[in-house]
């Protein structure tokens, strides 16, 4: 065969090669969707304000829920009223604590997505002249929801000193940390279990720390991202988006001490500068780069939990981390360089 028909031929050859295998619309406009959230407008509840939560609210307050395509309604809901909203669908999902483990043991299905805080910074105060914890017994501790953090802290700490919350030690349960602590500073409870702000506030006042948990080593996820098991299964991109700008937000509060400054400032109604400097060194203790959840953190949740069920249950039910080491790998290793993999 001539060259020249030979090539020719193979011009033929190829264009009818890329003609069969050309996309077609449907293709097309399943390639064009891939990545983009099923849902675009969120409801997200945070179960305080303060450094814990200072990430989420500059993402929030800097666009960059919005660069990634979602609307984002943020708004401070208690522990107990966020699980029943997630239950309901009212809320998306729940940036909190341990009140997520305590709904999967009631029954509804609700998991752990990522970990943004897996190192507690609890404070258990006592009124001035209460140094001790066994100075407890027979008094009255403020904290926030049942079954929330300060709970499970104040439960492992009794056993520890062969107390018993419930016979030995009063909890006095509150909607969140700001009424725990007004309870507190009105003298009406012996003692307080709560978070920065707060626990820095009291610091400042010169009540007494019975027990910092952060220096205990003490591991338990709060805030974390929690929604239900059918939410993830039906919006997988919606929370990898979600939890990709969760991340510009912990990078950004790092670059940027002035904007999450001034940010904390104006969601924990602070202008001292003591409190912010404060607030800030605690957040960057305990703000996770990498927000795989650690299933020993959940175990520590279900021992000093006081529901039956907690005792033989597996922590691997608790939590997924399959959307999040995906994004490990693929964008908090380019945030956070050398740092997570």
């Amino acid at each position: 065969m001539p060259i020249r028909k030979l090539r020719v031929s193979r011009i033929l050859f190829m264009v009818l090669l890329l003609i069969w295998r050309w996309p077609s619309e449907k293709e097309v406009g399943a390639a064009e969707g891939r990545g983009k959230p099923e849902k675009s407008q969120l409801e997200v509840a945070i179960a305080a304000t303060g450094p814990l939560y200072l990430p989420i609210l500059v993402a929030q307050e800097a666009g960059y829920f919005g660069k990634h395509g979602l609307t984002v309604s943020i708004n401070q809901v208690s522990a107990s009223t966020s699980v029943q909203g997630l239950i309901s669908g009212k809320i998306d999902i729940y940036q909190g604590g341990a009140t997520a483990i305590t709904g999967n043991l009631a029954g509804s299905d609700i998991i752990y997505v990522a970990a943004s805080v897996d190192r507690s910074t609890l404070v258990l105060f006592g009124q001035k002249g209460l140094n001790f914890f066994e100075s407890l017994r027979g008094k009255a501790v403020a904290t926030t929801s049942p079954g929330a953090f300060g709970e499970i802290a104040l439960r492992r700490s009794a056993k520890e000193h062969h107390l018993e919350v419930g016979k030995d030690i009063k909890l006095l349960y509150h909607r969140g940390p700001p009424e725990a602590f007004g309870t507190f500073l009105a003298g009406n409870a012996d003692a307080l279990i709560v978070t920065p702000p707060q626990s820095d506030v009291a610091r400042s006042k010169g009540y007494p720390v019975i027990i910092d948990y952060y220096e205990r080593g003490l591991k338990i996820i709060g805030p974390g991202t929690a929604v239900t098991r059918e939410f993830f299964q039906k919006h997988p991109n919606t929370l990898r988006v979600f939890l990709m700008a969760y991340l510009d937000g912990v990078k950004r509060c790092i670059d940027d001490r002035l904007l999450a400054d001034k940010i904390n400032s104006k969601h924990s109604r602070t202008s001292d500068p003591q409190v912010l400097e404060e607030n800030y060194q605690t957040g960057l203790k305990v703000w996770n780069k990498n927000m795989r959840v650690d299933p020993e953190a959940i175990r520590i949740v279900l021992e000093g939990s006081a529901n039956p069920q907690a005792k033989d249950a597996d922590p691997r039910r608790f939590y997924d981390n399959s959307i999040i080491e995906a994004i490990n790998r693929e964008y908090a290793s380019q945030l956070f360089p050398g740092e997570v993999k």
